[in-house]
């Protein structure tokens, strides 16, 4: 496992929540990181959903220059 730091806002939630939700930090931890990425992979594909598939010829026929 990678070392990383927490912020002392984000120690204190964790502390509060481990307490109001009866969980460990592991499984806070674990579960706000699956929804952030699946937060990321939904805004990822929207980007990839709005970009267009049409190919060289087909974007730029009937364009004048």
């Amino acid at each position: 496992m990678k070392n990383f730091e927490l912020t002392d806002e984000n120690i204190q939630n964790l502390e509060a929540f481990k307490s109001l939700l009866n969980k460990n930090d592991n499984k806070i931890i674990n579960e706000a990181l699956e929804l952030y990425f699946k937060d990321e992979t939904e805004k990822l594909q929207a980007l990839k959903d709005s970009q267009t598939n049409l190919s060289f010829n087909e974007f730029w026929d009937n364009v004048d220059i």
